[in-house]
Parts: structure tokens; C-alpha cells; sequence
């Protein structure tokens, strides 16, 4: 598959350390906590990792993180860079109506807040106007973190919803030619094949925008390309139809029933179910509202969705839609991994949904999503034990990318801790 590679440089820091003791360690593929870890650094990578019954004393050149949690660096599959959380409509507008210059001032604060909470890889869904494919091309191409894979502009039928993020294809082509003439090319492509979840009529549910021969067209376009296919999807007819086109995962995903969910695992397909977009709305609207009432509603259900994804074995990866109204960049994660949780997940589980499932979706498993020996040593430091995630990541204690600590506050040492 054909990716835009990001091909770090990493700045000049003071000395790293080659050894660090984790009191937990979760590898980012499900397994239960790892506690007393000794990690051995080497150039940026793990060079071995083991677990031992008493890391104490410590040697020199030992990071002591024996009262914290090491986790995968955390990546999130679904956002929006070009607009910030904040539920202000003149704001928002502004945002919306921003150049290039003004957008990606606001970009690049938002990168920062995104790695400052351990996220170290987005996928944007796109905007009308492609500044996040912009800053990406123009400002981020030494960049190490958080990587940027971006849609550029996403495509909608019509006359339907979708101008936001992007635009309809040219009457003279269909949606596959449109594809397939797009440049500069994106590193994935975003289709939007339903409308909006309706925060007043519980469940309402929209037609799908393209049918099942255009999407499944435009996917075989796509993957002839080497890109893989992003759709938003609400409702059982826009999600079944996007999964049996072959998109490569669901986004939001609301009201779509389990037979759909089924269909999903036995596909294959990811499904990035956005659920903190509701508790966003139910924070900002006006309290006792009829639309906050109707994002409970729906935050509820999608949790129920979660709830049945798990048992059937659906591969359910962390994206926030950051950039939603009272959905801010990088804080968000722990909210989605709270709400997993919330729905039945085990924490070595919703780990693994913004981990290693974010990675395999963004196709860098090679470089990120878990902490195995002879791998990158990028990871988040979560203050407490295994019991205190999500909450010891708000924020974390410090984020590693490349062996390299990018972000960090008072860590929590153990009482006999020697450097």
C-alpha cells in the first residue's frame, strides 16, 4: 500500500535515559498488566524488556516510573483539526471561514495539545477548504509527532450534509473519477454517506447518500490507489451498505443494529464509534434542553452498541471526532476510553482501541501501537496503576516518542528511587 511516509528528525535534547522501571506496563495488544517492567533503551528502540521481582536499588541512567503506568502512545482515528472544541457559534464560524495562514496557527496548537495528552498519531476526516492536507504537506515534513494522516477534503453527494468537511464530485464524473483526479493525492479517502444524528428525534436515521454500486466503485478506486476509505455512516441502510462496499471503517456508526455489527466482524471492518461527541453536546447545550436530552439518548444507545460490538468481536478503535462542539484535541481520548470502559471493556481492552487497533487502521503497525522488544520506545507515562487509567492520562505524566520525552510533569517517584 502506497502511504506519504513521515520521516522523523529528531530534535536536540539533553541525554536520554537507557533504562527505565515502569511499576505497570500494558503492551497495547490486550494482555493483562505487566507489573516491575525494566526497559533497556537503545538509539530510540527497546532494546529488552522484562519483568523482575524487585527493580530496587536502581542504577545510574535509570528513569524511575516504578508508580506509574506505561502505555502504547495513544493515536486517534478521527478528527478534525481545523476547528478547536470550543461550543461558541462565532467561533466556530471563524474557524470555518479561516485562510490558510489564520487555520494553521490553530493547527498547530492543536498538534501540540494532541502529543501533550499522548496522542501521537491523527486521522483527520477533512475540511471544505483541505488546510489540515496543507499543513501537513507544507509545514509537518520532517515532523515526528503526532504523525498527520489526512483526507484533505471529503466527498458527499449533492445537495446533502457534508459541506463542512468537503465537497461533492464534479457533475461530469462520477464519484470514482473524482477520486481517482484528485491532487494532491490524500493519504486515505473520506466518504460521508449518511447525514447527521438528529438530537431530537431519537434514532431518526437518513438515506445514504451514494448507492451501493457508486460507494463500492469508489472503494475499488481507492484501493487501486492505495488508500483506504473512511465512511461516515449513521443508520442500518448508510453503515451496511458502506461495509459491504469495503470501506476500511465505519465512523460514528450510531442506530446501526446489531445484524450490521455482525456483518462488521465477519468483514473484518473497524468501526470508530466517536461516542464522546454526545457528552460533548449533553456538556455545552443548555441543561435539560430537548437536545441535550437527545444526546444522552443517543450517548446511551452507542454505548449499548459498544456493549454488543465487544462480544461479537468487532475491531472498535478510539477516534474522538475532536473539533466537535465540547470535543477537545487530545483531552478527548481518555473521555472515549472511559466510555469504553463504561460499556463493558476491560482497561487492557479500550488500551488496545487506541492503541495497537488505532495503528493497524492507519497502517503503522510497524512504528507504533505496541511495546514489545526491538520496537520504537514511543510511549505515554500514566500517573498511578493499571486502575487509574483513563484518568492518570488527563494528562499524562510525560509522553515518549522515539526514546526521546517530548512532554512531562512531576512524576511520581518511589520513596527508595536513586539515579
Amino acid at each position: 500500500m502506497q502511504r506519504q511516509e513521515q520521516k522523523p528528525t529528531p530534535p536536540e535534547r539533553p541525554e536520554q535515559p537507557t533504562r527505565i522501571v515502569a511499576g505497570w506496563l500494558l503492551n497495547g495488544k490486550g494482555d493483562p498488566p505487566q507489573r516491575n517492567v525494566v526497559l533497556n533503551l537503545h538509539r530510540g528502540c527497546i532494546l529488552s524488556m522484562e519483568s523482575v521481582r524487585d527493580p530496587q536499588p536502581l542504577p545510574p541512567q535509570t528513569l524511575d516510573l516504578s508508580r506509574c503506568t506505561l502505555l502504547p502512545g495513544l493515536v486517534d482515528a478521527h478528527v478534525h483539526l481545523f476547528m478547536s472544541g470550543t461550543p461558541d457559534r462565532e467561533t466556530r464560524l471563524r474557524q470555518l471561514e479561516s485562510s490558510f495562514k489564520e487555520a494553521a496557527t490553530g493547527i498547530e496548537a492543536r498538534l501540540r495539545s494532541h502529543l501533550a495528552f499522548g496522542v501521537v498519531a491523527v486521522r483527520d476526516g477533512g475540511d471544505r477548504a483541505g488546510h489540515a492536507m496543507r499543513y501537513k504537506m507544507e509545514r509537518l515534513p520532517h515532523s515526528g509527532a503526532p504523525i498527520v494522516w489526512a483526507a484533505g477534503r471529503a466527498w458527499h453527494a449533492p445537495g446533502r450534509y457534508g459541506r463542512l468537511i468537503g465537497r461533492s464530485p464534479d457533475e461530469s464524473d462520477d464519484l470514482a473519477d473524482s477520486i481517482e483526479q484528485e491532487r494532491p493525492r490524500p493519504d486515505h479517502i473520506k466518504i460521508v454517506n449518511s447525514g447527521l444524528n438528529s438530537l431530537l428525534s431519537f434514532g431518526h436515521q437518513t438515506l445514504p447518500q451514494f448507492s451501493p454500486q457508486v460507494l463500492s466503485k469508489a472503494v475499488q478506486k481507492a484501493q487501486a490507489l492505495g488508500l483506504t476509505t473512511m465512511a461516515h455512516a449513521n443508520g442500518t441502510d448508510a453503515v451496511r451498505q458502506s461495509v459491504e462496499a469495503g470501506c476500511a471503517s465505519i465512523e460514528h456508526g450510531f442506530f446501526m443494529g446489531r445484524e450490521t455489527l455482525q456483518c462488521m466482524a465477519e468483514r473484518g471492518t473497524s468501526w470508530v464509534p466517536t461516542a464522546c461527541t454526545m457528552s460533548g453536546y449533553a456538556r455545552t447545550l443548555p441543561a435539560g434542553c430537548r437536545e441535550a436530552q437527545g444526546a444522552v439518548q443517543n450517548l446511551e444507545h452507542q454505548i449499548m452498541q459498544i456493549s454488543q460490538a465487544i462480544r461479537m468481536g468487532v475491531c472498535v478503535a478510539v477516534g474522538t471526532d475532536s473539533g466537535s462542539p465540547g470535543v477537545h484535541h487530545g483531552r478527548a481520548v481518555s473521555e472515549e476510553l472511559g466510555l469504553f470502559m463504561q460499556a463493558g471493556m476491560t482497561i487492557e481492552q479500550a488500551v488496545q482501541c487506541a492503541t495497537w487497533n488505532g495503528a493497524l487502521l492507519l497502517g503503522l503497525e510497524d512504528r507504533l501501537g505496541c511495546l514489545e522488544a526491538g520496537r520504537p520506545a514511543t510511549f505515554v507515562v500514566a500517573k498511578g496503576g493499571p486502575e487509574s487509567v483513563p484518568e492518570g492520562l488527563n494528562p499524562p505524566a510525560a509522553v515518549f516518542v522515539d526514546g526521546v520525552r517530548q512532554v512531562d510533569v512531576e512524576v511520581p517517584q518511589s520513596p527508595s528511587s536513586t539515579r
